[in-house]
């Protein structure tokens, strides 16, 4: 009974590595050749941000970036969560911060090719949603007068060089914010609308600066792309760049019976789009409805594309302006990831729910319904081979191509 098992995998075998040379349609090269890394566009300019790509700028967001200083008790810096040598991500469920939040933390490479930020787009900007974390309770939980008067004391003749004089801040609390506690509210409240002006316009400018620094941080080259250039020049790839046999069945599977390639699509693996995937919730964590709630809170945010801090002008703030803002298909939908690197960052969804890369191919095979809304998944017949297979491909993701 094992000798026709053995000899049809062979067969397989035979057909997938066409005796050394992958067997693609034209079809699947096409798709293939439009993944490769090699077709990432150059980075658009951030008209909202006049200081996106000015070295100086950068290098300021960059020690911003790693400044335990930028949190209230001086543990906790935007590096915290985005490690460096872990893709910029953190390797938990969820974040932790001065607390534990709610959502995994997302990794950096491409982020500013992103036309929505966090898992569930509740920020419009790179620069905007650099300024979350630092007055998030649960994150870096500071306010943005001590932000303001921090900068002013610790890096007031480099503020200048890049943005411009400073306001005066002698009358300005030493803490003041409207997403502070009560003292730090009240505080806010009383001052002035020119003050308060002046104060957001600082934050405004670290959040630019930060930005700047994390619009450097690029996907790199992997196997797959090495791989993909090959297939579709025709070259003979090298011994280390070339798929098994098991690495082709999943690419052919991630572009075609399972579907994949539909929301991870494009260089960066990414439609940039929501969906509903029927990923459950963890227990004890707060309710959690993804895009369908962020959409107000885009809207309220002072420092979003249409706000007074932005700058250029509004025509840049078409996605902001046009928005799907009240449909089913936004509940429990959540930012599709970028699968460059997945393999070596579990645990995987917006949670942290699934282990391994196997979970989550088991996940989308079975496609259980959503606690809320309706999922967009819809089961798939894969057997133990083809899932294995998928999971082999996506590990070509991570693996650095030959130098």
């Amino acid at each position: 009974m094992r000798r026709p098992a053995r000899l049809l995998a062979l067969v397989a075998v035979t057909l997938l590595a066409g005796c050394g040379k992958p067997q693609f349609s034209d079809a699947e090269k096409k798709t293939v050749a439009s993944l490769a890394l090699s077709n990432l566009p150059a980075l658009k300019t951030d008209t909202t941000n006049r200081f996106a790509d000015l070295p100086a700028a950068a290098a300021l967001g960059s020690t911003l970036f790693f400044d335990l200083s930028m949190s209230r008790d001086g543990t906790v810096s935007c590096s915290t969560c985005h490690k460096i040598d872990r893709q910029f991500q953190d390797d938990l469920p969820q974040a932790v911060g001065v607390g534990r939040t709610n959502r995994r933390t997302m990794p950096l490479a491409g982020v500013a090719r992103d036309p929505w930020f966090f898992w569930d787009g509740r920020r419009d900007s790179l620069w905007a949603q650099a300024l979350t974390p630092l007055e998030n309770p649960l994150e870096q939980a500071g306010n943005r007068a001590a932000y303001a008067h921090y900068i002013k004391a610790r890096f007031g003749e480099r503020y200048e060089r890049i943005f411009g004089p400073l306001p005066d801040l002698s009358s300005i609390p030493a803490n003041a914010s409207p997403l502070g506690n009560d003292a730090e509210q009240a505080a806010w409240k009383a001052m002035s609308g020119a003050q308060r002006d002046a104060v957001n316009r600082v934050f405004a400018n670290i959040g630019k600066a930060i930005a700047a620094f994390e619009r450097s941080i690029e996907p790199q080259p992997t196997r797959f792309d090495r791989f993909a250039v090959d297939l579709v020049t025709g070259a003979k790839p090298r011994p280390e760049d070339a798929f098994s046999p098991q690495e082709i069945q999943g690419l052919k599977l991630f572009i075609g019976k399972a579907n994949c390639v539909t929301c991870h699509n494009g260089p960066r693996f990414t439609d940039n789009s929501f969906h509903n995937t029927g990923v459950p919730p963890v227990k004890d964590l707060p309710p959690d409805r993804g895009r369908i709630d962020a959409v107000a809170q885009v809207e309220a945010d002072p420092f979003n594309c249409l706000s007074a801090y932005r700058d250029g002008d509004a025509s840049a703030c078409g996605e902001l302006r046009f928005m799907v803002r009240d449909a089913p298909q936004l509940v429990r939908a959540y930012k599709t990831p970028s699968l460059r690197g997945a393999a070596d960052r579990p645990p995987y969804m917006h949670a942290g729910q699934f282990s391994s890369l196997d979970e989550v191919v088991a996940h989308y095979a079975k496609a259980s319904p959503s606690v809320e809304g309706v999922s967009e998944v819809h089961p798939l017949d894969l057997s133990d081979r083809e899932r294995a297979a998928l999971v082999a491909f996506l590990k070509t993701l991570s693996e650095q191509a030959g130098q």
